[in-house]
């Protein structure tokens, strides 16, 4: 037990400083139009995107079952790429437009940063084909996760993202323990060293390089010598936390909210929320520390949602999630 707390301590530091990063990143991607759907208060977007994340773990899926798993590999790639290009974008326009003073036309600040952040990204994931260490996924996964949570939190009010992190919940808890298929697809793209996983050695000298199958390990009853958390692990739960900071944000509830020293009642709820997903992980880590994969968002998103509902009480007297 003693030899793991270190990998839990650093699995719940990632899982909260990427939601808070993301918190912190929300305001310039919101002001920015930065939303993944133009009304992020349509329910229909949480069907839309549990439609597309279906279609896309079935690709994969099918890509994996017929042995096309370099292409499978490459379909991933494509998508970080992309990802990443779109998560940076704005953190280098800002970037450039403050190294050049602010004197640059905003369409060339537009095609250079465009093309820098695409540049960066490209980067990023030639590094991670060429040197696949667990600290390159990591940090790709991390800058990954924030933006990501980020973008997706400014999209879905907090109806519809209540709403996510329920469904997820309980596909997660399906995929894992009823279809299997999620441990599948874990163990495949843990063998292709993509940072869909973030990956926390349990010893000095690990090498994510010489990382055997899970499901071998598994089979084996070996010790497996690294942790492992799924970016939606950390991505999914942070959804409400940001979209809690985002749409409670409004005047009228702002003035009969209770504060908490600088902290406004928006943020004490979505810092609350982090807090739940926390309470979540702790409790995830005692089944996971029995040696058996674990569906993460069942105790994740319950502990955000719990963090959610008992925060909206205390600082507004009732919840408000439309």
């Amino acid at each position: 037990m003693r030899r793991e707390i270190p990998s839990i301590a650093a699995m719940a530091i990632l899982l909260i400083s990427s939601q808070l990063v993301a918190i912190a990143l929300s305001p310039l991607f919101h002001e920015a139009n930065f939303q993944a759907f133009p009304s992020p208060q349509d329910v229909t977007n949480t069907v839309v995107y549990l439609i597309m994340i279906l279609v896309f773990t079935a690709i994969i899926l099918g890509l994996v079952r017929y042995r096309r798993q370099n292409l499978a590999k490459y379909v991933i790639l494509a998508s970080i790429f992309v990802t990443l290009a779109f998560v940076l974008l704005l953190p280098v326009l800002i970037a450039v437009d403050y190294a050049t003073g602010g004197t640059l036309d905003v369409n060339l600040l537009g095609i250079v940063s465009t093309l820098l952040s695409f540049g960066l990204a490209a980067g990023l994931v030639f590094l991670l084909l060429k040197f696949p260490e667990w600290y390159v996924v990591d940090t790709i996964g991390f800058i990954t996760a924030a933006g990501v949570t980020a973008i997706l939190g400014i999209s879905f009010g907090i109806l519809p993202a209540v709403l996510l992190l329920i469904a997820l919940a309980i596909y997660d808890a399906w995929a894992v323990y009823r279809t299997k298929h999620m441990i599948t697809l874990a163990d495949e793209l843990t063998s292709q060293r993509l940072p869909i996983l973030l990956v926390i050695p349990k010893r000095a000298g690990y090498s994510f390089r010489d990382q055997k199958s899970l499901k071998t390990q598994l089979d084996s009853g070996e010790e497996r010598e690294a942790m492992f958390v799924g970016l939606g692990d950390l991505i999914i739960p942070g959804i409400l936390a940001v979209s809690s900071f985002t749409f409670l944000n409004q005047n009228e509830l702002n003035a009969v909210g209770l504060s908490l020293g600088p902290l406004a009642p928006y943020a004490i709820v979505a810092l609350m929320t982090v807090i739940g997903s926390l309470i979540g992980f702790v409790v995830l880590m005692r089944y996971v520390l029995k040696g058996n994969p674990q569906a993460g968002l069942p105790l994740l998103n319950g502990g955000a949602l719990l963090g959610f509902v008992l925060s909206s009480l205390l600082v507004y007297g009732t919840v408000h999630i439309v």
